[in-house]
């Protein structure tokens, strides 16, 4: 009596499907379905919804009530937002983080470009990359919108001040 499921509903016990192509057409009707509740969802919340899914055969899928980008961007950055004030790190540090990591990515490339250039054309004047360049620029614009971002959130946070109370006088000011 103790082992036997409760009238109703049974548990079912889940298990790979071991022929590929019945695991294909069963991927397939799942994620028709999945995309189709999605779809419910949004249209019923009023919420962003996305799907990220890959086939057996490594194929990408999704699905998103807006663009699927936006609503990966929009995740990302409030995971990290939730990341860095539960570590107490300012958003901006993060950022800086994935930046510095960028730009040393960018300088070795750039390192190795050059490298290659002075081996293949000894004596030659080595060419700008105009491409590494924009890059560069792409950089310094982040960079600039980081700490924009930053001192708004600092001054925001930290310098919110009371109009209605008037400052104490110092005391050299008093006579």
């Amino acid at each position: 009596m103790e082992n036997e499921p409760k009238k109703g509903k049974q548990k079912i016990e889940m298990q790979l499907i071991e022929s590929e192509r019945a695991r294909a057409i069963s991927f397939s009707k799942r994620k028709k379905t999945l995309f189709q509740d999605a779809e419910k969802l949004a249209t019923r919340s009023g919420d962003e919804v996305g799907v990220m899914l890959f086939s057996p055969g490594e194929k990408p899928f999704s699905y998103g009530s807006t663009s699927i980008e936006e609503i990966i961007d929009k995740f990302l950055k409030v995971k990290l937002e939730q990341r860095d004030h539960a570590e107490g790190k300012s958003v901006g540090f993060g950022a800086f983080k994935d930046l510095r990591k960028e730009l040393q990515e960018l300088n070795e490339k750039e390192r190795r470009r050059i490298l290659m250039y002075k081996i293949m054309h000894p004596g030659s004047e080595i060419p700008s990359d105009k491409h590494m360049e924009e890059k560069k620029v792409a950089m310094l614009l982040w960079v600039k919108e980081i700490l924009n971002e930053t001192k708004s959130a600092i001054l925001s946070k930290h310098f919110k001040f009371d109009l209605n109370v008037l400052p104490e006088p110092e005391e050299h000011e008093s006579s």
